[in-house]
């Protein structure tokens, strides 16, 4: 079994988004022809209502649950079985990206998915190993080759909506070195619109840059990225009918270096200055009211890899430094400054056995520590049997156990503990998680199967709670919670199309230990039942029909107005006119029944949107 079919099996839908499996049902299965078909979780790639960017789609995809605020491009906070939105890290390359101030701006990554992969859902030993202050789940991205070429697109539709995107890239050998080659890659995004529901306009900008210096065993990017974003909605964070804007401004400036050496050896460093500015105004219609402005500032060197010292033992690592400071005219009744400091090891060995069969087993450790909070020691290990089958096909089983922590960010232990309406809380303790689970891989030439059952114990979990004591504020409190679940993903390929379907299960047991606590609007939102179901269908050349849904049973809870079911739908058509090479136009619609369903309890979904664009590439 080699290195990338092994990232695949310790976690359902871990790591990859394409695979290569055994192709041609003509030929026998001693010759069998082998092709690269994707196995997407979603079958649209770009989002509706505004430009792409690292996070859009994922509210239809199996493996997260994203919960957004005007739109996934504006405000996502994403969840991953279960946890809360500061549960999920966001890693490219090596390094996590953060925000100290809160998780609701993890996603803000300045960064066009034009130059990156994934993502990859990394959850228990895998996220144990490679993620960092994310205690559920990360989202991880890498750098893609850059290869020439661009696109340039247009696009309106309806709440007033217009796009503008340009993309371009050039990579050539070095003058005297073959071997070498010099990429340089650029792209700038503009969208707006009205909103899709009253008082949900938006106003966004992004330009990123890279520079590339690679040859067949490494690859080093230099990146830059800022992004400004403005964007209003009702009740964005307060239950009190206020029309609320955020005015967003992130600059990111990356380095990283990956090589491979040896067999079966690599590794990869990263280093990053993320700047973040957050200005947040209550009431649009009355600035005056309250606003408050926030200024983070985090700088992380970090490195992962794994070293084989023969074909029986390879040794995981990964460490990461991160350090933050925070500027705020409402949290700066605590410290304001934290050091993060990771470092994890992971020993495998594998054993093979007989008739294509390999068993591995991974058993180490990390060390969290930062210079405010207690550390902890983690343990992490799995095991692992794999098969390959004459026909192509493959089988994978795996158990493991994973352990991970994390501390509170600053607006739950920074802003104050007696007034306004976010209440902190100055005691709370570093969040410990304990994680078991089970999972069947199984895949053929035109299809695969994907399943997983697990177990989560979050001590000390920070949740923000709310008290009919106390109506018109929200309180940082910890909560123990057990969390089962259940995860099924199936995709099938035919010869003009592909189906991706899903279905989850989620139950909590929670104890707060605090009988003021009335409702949560975090910990306790969450889907009892979630199924997803895309297809892609391309009856010629000239369409494509792209289409995902999700439908979800969502667990009661007191704040959330109207019912507690939705289902969603994004459709595309795309049309590649035969006249016009290069060119394609697209026709999509976004939450097309128009579900009103409140994602975070108390505040407004989003309407629906419907838009034209066209794009020319070279």
């Amino acid at each position: 079994m080699n290195r990338a079919t092994h990232l695949i099996t310790p976690t359902l839908l871990c790591c990859v988004t394409s695979i290569t499996f055994a192709a041609d049902k003509s030929k026998s299965a001693t010759a069998i022809e082998r092709i690269a078909v994707e196995a997407s979780p979603t079958a649209n790639k770009e989002p509706v209502g505004t430009f792409n960017s690292p996070v859009s789609n994922l509210e239809y995809d199996p493996r997260v649950d994203l919960q957004s605020r005007n739109m996934a491009e504006a405000q996502a906070d994403v969840t991953i079985r279960g946890g809360i939105f500061e549960n999920t890290g966001f890693r490219v390359g090596s390094a996590t990206l953060f925000d100290p101030q809160s998780g609701h701006y993890f996603a803000e990554i300045p960064i066009a998915p034009q130059m990156l992969s994934g993502p990859y859902i990394l959850t228990g030993a895998d996220n144990a190993l490679q993620g960092i202050n994310s205690s559920v789940g990360t989202v991880s991205f890498g750098y893609k080759p850059i290869n020439s070429g661009g696109s340039v697109s247009l696009g309106t539709g309806t709440n007033s909506f217009n796009l503008q995107t340009i993309h371009s890239a050039f990579s050539t050998p070095l003058e005297g070195n073959k071997d070498w080659r010099l990429g340089v890659e650029g792209e700038f995004s503009h969208s707006q619109s009205d909103g899709s529901i009253k008082y949900g306009d938006h106003d966004f900008n992004r330009a990123s840059g890279r520079i590339q210096l690679s040859s067949e065993d490494s690859q080093t990017d230099l990146v830059f990225g800022s992004q400004d974003k403005f964007f209003g909605w009702p009740n964005l964070y307060t239950p009190f009918g206020v029309n609320e804007t955020e005015d967003l401004k992130t600059r990111l400036l990356i380095l990283n270096h990956k090589h491979d050496y040896a067999a079966n050896s690599s590794y990869e460093v990263s280093a990053y200055y993320r700047k973040h500015n957050d200005h947040y105004i209550y009431a649009r219609e009355n600035p005056s009211a309250f606003q408050a402005f926030h200024e983070t500032e985090v700088k992380a060197l970090a490195i992962s890899g794994h070293h084989a010292k023969n074909t029986s033992f390879l040794l995981n690592y990964a460490a990461q430094f991160i350090s933050d400071s925070i500027e705020s005219t409402t949290l700066e009744n605590n410290f304001t400054s934290r050091d993060y400091y990771k470092i994890s090891v992971l020993p495998e060995y594998r054993i093979s056995l007989e008739h294509d069969q390999q068993l591995t087993i991974r058993l180490g450790g990390t060390f969290d520590d930062t210079n405010r909070d207690d550390s902890e020691i983690s343990i992490i290990t799995d095991i692992n049997w794999h098969k390959t089958n004459k026909d192509g096909s493959e089988r994978t089983v795996y158990f493991s156990y994973a352990e991970a922590s994390q501390v509170a960010g600053y607006t739950a232990i920074g802003g104050s503990e007696s007034g306004g309406l976010f209440r902190s809380n100055y005691h709370l303790k570093r969040e410990t998680t304990n994680n078991m689970e089970l999972g069947l891989f199984l895949t053929n030439y035109d299809w695969q199967l994907n399943s997983a059952i697990f177990y989560r114990q979050d001590n000390n979990l920070t949740d923000w709670t709310y008290s009919l004591d106390s109506t018109s504020a929200r309180f940082a409190n910890p909560v123990d919670i057990d969390t089962s679940g259940i995860e099924l993903l199936a995709t099938k390929q035919f010869d003009s199309s592909e189906i991706i379907a899903s279905y989850s299960f989620l139950h909590k047991s929670e104890n707060y230990g605090a009988a003021e606590v009335d409702a949560s609007f975090y910990a306790l939102n969450y889907p009892d039942h979630r199924v997803t179901l895309g297809a892609i269908w391309q009856p010629t050349d000239m369409l494509e029909f792209r289409v995902d849904n999700e439908w979800r049973k969502q667990h009661e809870n007191s704040l959330r107005n109207g019912k507690h079911e939705a289902l969603f739908t994004h459709l595309t058509l795309k049309i590649t006119p035969p006249q016009l090479e290069n060119f394609y136009i697209t026709l999509a619609a976004d939450n097309l029944w128009n579900e009103s369903f409140e994602e975070i309890p108390g505040t407004p979904g989003r309407g629906d949107q419907y838009t034209l664009s066209a794009t020319y590439s070279w």
